[in-house]
């Protein structure tokens, strides 16, 4: 009789997005991920021995009601910050920032509020008996790292590289940018465009050779939609420039000063 075989833990997954772009995850290791854990358990410890300090003071006016609504105060807190956190922060809570880690959708597509909430409601699961045993075994039989809470939200946790940094010379040999004879629009521009979206735009034409044909056209599309929604271009600026052509000219007026 031969022991069922070990469960084979990936470090890196490939994803391919409903609209055909592929892209790369590394997944958190366990390591990372109690790391994460603790530096949020004392965020959370902090903030509620501040909680307690008055919560002690109306225990001496209102007992019985001091010593439920603590119960309900606590509950709240320690979840309340997790889900706020993932989800104003996408998939990230401080301790999850500070590691480099984030909840993504198992899918590669956008993480939903009800993810958040299920990942996090089934974490009380994942801590039984103690010390997240139900969530270590759940880890340990799945390829990818995912505890119960991971398994039925359809999330993962990876570990987000540092960013390179941006290598101008993708943005090619033609000098001429239809966008620099005109200072106000590149003021709009630089002034409407966060760094982090001009760092997706340059991250896709990073990769716009490893893109099919369709999903090309579509993600650039989808930029230089986003791009003109948040300035007004004049005619003669974008005459006659394909998607991909508008979205190299507005990342060369942002990255390059």
């Amino acid at each position: 009789m031969t022991g069922a075989a070990p469960v084979a833990r990936m470090a890196e997954m490939r994803l391919r997005t409903p609209e055909g772009v592929s892209f790369s995850l590394r997944l958190a290791s366990p390591l990372l991920r109690m790391v994460a854990l603790l530096i949020d358990w004392g965020v959370v410890t902090v903030a509620w021995g501040l909680v307690a300090i008055v919560m002690g003071l109306l225990e001496l006016l209102a007992g019985d009601f001091a010593r439920g609504a603590t119960v309900v105060l606590y509950f709240l807190l320690s979840q309340g910050y997790r889900v706020f956190t993932e989800w104003a922060w996408r998939g990230q809570t401080l301790g999850k920032r500070l590691m480099k880690l984030r909840v993504v959708d198992a899918r590669g597509l956008r993480l939903t509020l009800s993810q958040v909430l299920l990942r996090n409601i089934l974490r009380f699961v994942d801590a039984l008996p103690g010390a997240y045993a139900v969530g270590g075994v759940a880890a340990l039989l799945s390829a990818r790292g995912q505890r119960l809470g991971d398994l039925v939200a359809g999330t993962l946790v990876v570990w987000e590289q540092t960013e390179p940094s941006p290598d101008l010379g993708l943005l090619g040999d033609n000098k001429y940018n239809s966008l620099r004879g005109h200072a106000p629009v590149v003021a709009r521009l630089r002034q409407a465009v966060s760094a982090k979206e001009a760092r997706v735009a340059w991250q896709a034409l990073r990769r716009r050779e490893q893109l099919e044909d369709r999903a090309r056209l579509a993600l650039f599309g989808e930029l230089a939609a986003h791009f003109r929604a948040v300035t007004k271009f004049p005619p003669e600026t974008v005459d006659g420039l394909s998607d991909e052509q508008f979205v190299r000219n507005v990342v060369d007026v942002l990255l390059v000063k």
